[in-house]
């Protein structure tokens, strides 16, 4: 283990447990990220292993800290996990570069597989460190505990002797119960882990993607007849679909048998299900059909173009259905993430199209997971509960029912358009359900949307 590895991650574990607020978004979380960040270049620095990081690993990098930063500004705690969840893929990817021979479903969770591997060897990393013969590990332990010693005889005095000061401590050193240093010893692990996990897969020799190609198969018909197959069948949909848009709702209704919320429930799924088995077997295709001859790769780009292009239509149709649904029946959380996932599932259908330029899709897999990232965190821009409750309040002021309820079960990303557009009493009711479970941030767990919640009603009390 270089020498730097252990300083770095001890000093990330204190960083997180002291700046993580697990219960909840808060700036802390960005925070900890940034030390995570440092702790892990910075360790690479000192190990000479900075080699790997180039320009995407510092996109891959910002993302990862971009989508932690949404914690100091919404307060939903759904959204929060989905940014957590992308950190944590994006982070993985920045760490890993063009040293792994591994899948992108791998190098996805290089970091989190690294940290559970990397515990024998910073373990020996430790052993090794207390058993140094120049007793740098016996003076640091000294110098810790002597700080240690101060501060805790020092505190309680100081605190004493000033109002201001004692308040000033308190903000910042909440009370130490069980309960609160479990959490710490928790979360120091989780961090120390992380970056341990990063400075080992880091210290590993080079191993850069293999240049071997894909065994692909020898003879093109077995993937020409279904691609034509699928290709024709497509057409054939999107002709009907025509029809449907130009013979308008009646048509609709003639023909179908439903009403129009009714035939756009009917089919979205199906849609989605279409979309995304469509999407595996062009990925199948760029892998395993053969390209070697010109002919073969000039079906690929017609075939597999027509197809793309193809599914964009049947993109673009699932979400009218789903827009129309909506708007019959009112606008959720779930059905919001399906739209975000089907314009996502386009935006890969587009990169698929890039991707047939030069028949080099070795990009795209990456291409994917970053424009997914990218997807969320313009979602957590977007604020996606106001979204949903100015919609739904919208539907309401055009005589549709509103289903209170269910907006009394978002965050306080929701108080400002609560307060401002909903009448009584529904607006103080809907208030109370949604503060209900509010309580006092410490500084690590500053949120906008909570701070500007509490001014909003606070202002309203006035």
């Amino acid at each position: 283990m270089p020498p730097a590895v252990l300083p770095a991650a001890g000093l990330a574990g204190v960083a997180g447990a002291l700046l993580v607020p697990v219960d909840r978004p808060g700036i802390g979380w960005v925070l900890a990220g940034l030390a995570v960040a440092g702790a892990v270049f910075g360790a690479a620095r000192r190990s000479g292993a900075t080699g790997s990081f180039t320009w995407r690993s510092a996109g891959w990098a910002f993302l990862a800290l971009a989508l932690l930063g949404m914690g100091a500004v919404r307060a939903s705690g759904w959204l929060f996990v989905l940014c957590v969840l992308g950190a944590v893929v994006t982070g993985s990817l920045a760490v890993v570069g063009e040293r792994t021979v591994h899948s992108v479903c791998y190098d996805m969770l290089a970091v989190p597989v690294e940290a559970l591997r990397s515990i024998p060897w910073a373990g020996r990393g430790v052993g090794r460190f207390a058993a140094r013969r120049d007793g740098v590990a016996r003076r640091i332990a000294l110098a810790v505990l002597a700080a240690a010693a101060l501060v805790a005889v020092f505190v309680p005095l100081l605190v004493s002797a000033d109002a201001a000061f004692a308040a000033v401590v308190n903000a910042v050193i909440p009370d130490l119960g069980v309960d609160v240093l479990v959490r710490w010893c928790c979360v120091f692990a989780v961090v120390a882990l992380v970056v341990a996990g990063s400075c080992y897969f880091l210290a590993a020799p080079p191993r850069r993607a293999s240049n071997d190609s894909p065994k692909r198969t020898r003879h093109s018909l077995e993937w020409t007849v279904p691609l034509v197959v699928l290709v024709l069948l497509f057409s054939a949909f999107v002709g009907v679909r025509l029809v449907v848009l130009f013979g308008g709702t009646g048509y609709v209704l003639r023909t179908s048998g439903l009403t129009s919320a009714e035939y756009a429930r009917s089919g979205f799924w199906q849609l989605c299900a279409v979309t995304v088995l469509t999407l595996a077997i062009v990925a199948a295709a760029l892998r395993w059909a053969p390209n070697a001859a010109k002919a073969d790769r000039l079906r690929q780009r017609v075939l597999l173009g027509a197809l793309s292009a193809l599914s964009l239509v049947l993109v673009g149709s699932a979400l009218s259905r789903m827009w129309t649904y909506q708007e019959a029946y009112g606008f959720t959380v779930l059905r919001l993430l399906v739209e975000v996932c089907e314009l996502w599932f386009g935006a890969v259908f587009v990169l698929v199209l890039g991707s047939l330029v030069k028949l080099r899709p070795a990009w795209l897999p990456r291409a994917a997971i970053g424009t997914a990232a990218a997807a969320l965190l313009t979602l957590a821009v977007l604020d996606p509960e106001r979204l949903i409750a100015d919609a739904n309040l919208d539907r309401a002021a055009g005589g549709k029912p509103l289903d209170a309820h269910y907006l009394a079960g978002f965050s306080a990303d929701v108080v400002p358009v609560v307060s401002a557009r909903l009448p009584e009493p529904l607006r103080t009711c809907v208030l109370r359900e949604v503060l209900a479970t509010d309580t006092p941030d410490g500084w690590p767990a500053w949120n906008l949307s909570r701070a500007t919640a509490r001014e909003v009603t606070l202002g309203q009390c006035g």
